[in-house]
């Protein structure tokens, strides 16, 4: 993969990494630029979300769930999941409660589990053909 982005880490693609502390205020429309740019290669892939360290900016998320909303189709066809890291098994949680209506929003397979180790197997069973089971 010829891309070389800021937000997302490709060094181990088709496991894709949402590099730790990049949401920083303003963040999205690079956010954006670059997912256009990685479903346009065509390729499939599972995107891994490292604990959260700080609270999106309000005008982040839209942007970002705007592109999600407009890209659904586009991106379901291309992320084989979208793998929520979250250590707090409170925090899992609530995160799992929500993603019956965020997978129903963007049309993404998503899944909430407590390490890194444990996202990364989980994406190399998936792109070895393994499927998440529904939500909700």
């Amino acid at each position: 993969m010829p891309l070389s982005l800021m937000i997302h880490d490709l060094s181990d693609f088709p496991v894709v990494r949402l590099r730790p502390d990049t949401a920083i205020s303003g963040y999205a429309p690079a956010w954006c630029t670059e997912m256009n740019e990685l479903i346009a290669q065509g390729d499939q892939f599972v995107l891994i979300c490292p604990p959260a360290t700080r609270q999106e900016d309000h005008e982040d998320r839209k942007l970002r769930g705007l592109w999600l909303k407009q890209n659904k189709e586009t991106l379901a066809a291309s992320c084989l999941a979208l793998v929520i890291v979250e250590p707090d098994s409170g925090k899992r949680i609530a995160i799992e409660a929500q993603m019956a209506g965020t997978m129903r929003a963007f049309g993404t397979p998503q899944a909430a589990v407590a390490s890194i180790a444990e996202a990364e197997a989980l994406a190399r069973r998936l792109l070895a053909g393994e499927r998440l089971l529904a939500v909700g």
